[in-house]
């Protein structure tokens, strides 16, 4: 998935029992939703490069960050589930009302047709609340995700 990632930033698998956990870490609540979804993307799929991409735009709204994580996550399954998209690439960005708990938060996703890409793992098809975390530490905004598969 190509992105100007910051060198602080990036998103890794970590083992879980029949299903795929996601971490992320970056410098800003918006850039690490945006790594866990690529996390969560690169984690099951091989985007070849100069596939034609399909311009889609958002806006989420939650309660909490945590719940904001899940709906993120799940627009990404929902697309690939009624469109047969997959998110080649992915800016998230606050919304005029700026970041904070609570608050919405635009997607742009660059969007593939999912019969183009190389399947490399299990294809999440939901979201788990178990042990889900999204929040700023000392050095930056973490998350933590679990996606049944």
């Amino acid at each position: 998935m190509g992105t100007d990632t910051p060198a602080d930033a990036g998103s890794r698998t970590i083992p879980h029992t029949g299903d795929l956990a996601i971490e992320a870490w970056a410098p800003d609540r918006e850039e690490c939703l945006a790594q866990a979804l690529r996390g969560a993307v690169a984690a099951f799929a091989e985007i070849p490069p100069g596939l034609p991409r399909t311009a889609r735009r958002t806006e989420l709204t939650a309660g909490d960050d945590a719940h904001l994580l899940v709906a993120a996550l799940e627009e990404v399954i929902y697309r690939m589930d009624t469109t047969g998209e997959i998110p080649a690439d992915v800016r998230v960005s606050p919304t005029a009302s700026g970041p904070g708990p609570g608050e919405a938060v635009r997607l742009d996703l660059a969007m593939v047709d999912t019969g183009e890409v190389a399947q490399v793992g299990p294809v999440p098809k939901a979201v788990s609340w178990h042990a889900l975390h999204l929040g700023r530490g000392p050095t930056g905004w973490t998350c933590r995700v679990t996606l049944d598969v």
